[in-house]
């Protein structure tokens, strides 16, 4: 119940910041679509003639492809962020030492902000995708329980890592330029991340499926941009259209494996850490 009350009050402070501020939301949204569209316009209509397709937008399936894999770039990047910039800004301003002395646990208090940060970045990033998608002419198809559920299993696989991260910023303090590094890797992985990438030998498709980030990303795109459709053959040789759920997909087993793994070596590596820290008395030290 601890929990609960912890993310209620995340809620609620979210809510008046985002209301005292709306000024800076809007804007934040409008900047946002406007950066997606000449990212679009950049890195998939960069031919000849780019003023023609920038009106036209003749590719509007990988123009949605595309968005998608930023916007669960930026997610990651964020998610990540979190642990690390989070981390390092409690500790210089003392608010760690506060959320330590909590009865609710430094653990506890970081996952309810986590959670209700990415329930936030999650409307706004859904409505930045929807507008994009809609000026290029694309389509999204919708289907709310298996995007509730990739979206679960995405967030707590992040989660999961991100602990692990900031586990490593609780003992080693200044360990920014690798969390740069590290969160651009995912950035990149989902802006680029197909099932295509995965016909690699064994070694390195285990490591693919490994990171957090690869199969939760084929995953939503096969929802939200392939509609769960799959090309299959007849015995007359013509070329059909067929559904086929995202829960008989084999990157969701890898993304619900992913997900375990990420959470349980997360939380215990961040335990293990924290009172490590806690034993040397460098906890709330930067």
């Amino acid at each position: 119940m601890s929990f609960f009350r912890v993310m209620k009050a995340e809620v609620v402070r979210s809510f008046i910041i985002m209301r005292r501020y709306w000024f800076r939301t809007l804007t934040g949204m409008v900047i946002g679509y406007g950066m997606l569209m000449v990212l679009i316009a950049g890195f998939i209509y960069s031919k000849g003639g780019a003023g023609d397709k920038i009106s036209q937008f003749d590719n509007p399936a990988a123009a949605t492809n595309f968005v998608l894999g930023f916007i669960i770039g930026m997610f990651a990047f964020g998610v990540v962020g979190m642990f690390t910039q989070g981390l390092q800004s409690m500790a210089t301003t003392g608010v760690l030492e506060q959320l330590c002395m909590s009865p609710h646990g430094l653990a506890v208090n970081f996952m309810a902000q986590t959670m209700v940060g990415a329930v936030s970045t999650i409307i706004s990033s859904g409505i930045l995708v929807y507008a994009v998608t809609w000026s290029v002419g694309g389509m999204l198809h919708w289907d709310m329980f298996p995007i509730l559920v990739l979206l679960t299993l995405t967030f707590f696989n992040l989660v999961g890592f991100g602990f692990m991260v900031g586990g490593l910023v609780l003992v080693f303090k200044q360990v920014g330029q690798i969390a740069i590094i590290v969160r651009m890797v995912l950035f990149a992985l989902a802006v680029f991340a197909r099932e295509e990438i995965l016909n690699q030998p064994w070694p390195l498709r285990l490591f693919l499926h490994m990171l957090p980030i690869t199969d939760a990303t084929i995953s939503i795109k096969y929802v939200l941009s392939g509609g769960q459709m799959v090309e299959k053959i007849t015995a007359s040789g013509e070329t059909i259209q067929e559904f086929s759920s995202v829960f008989t997909h084999p990157s969701f087993y890898w993304l619900i494996a992913s997900c375990i793994v990420w959470t349980v070596v997360g939380l215990t590596v961040f335990r293990i850490l924290e009172d490590y820290s806690r034993s040397k008395g460098t906890l709330g030290s930067y």
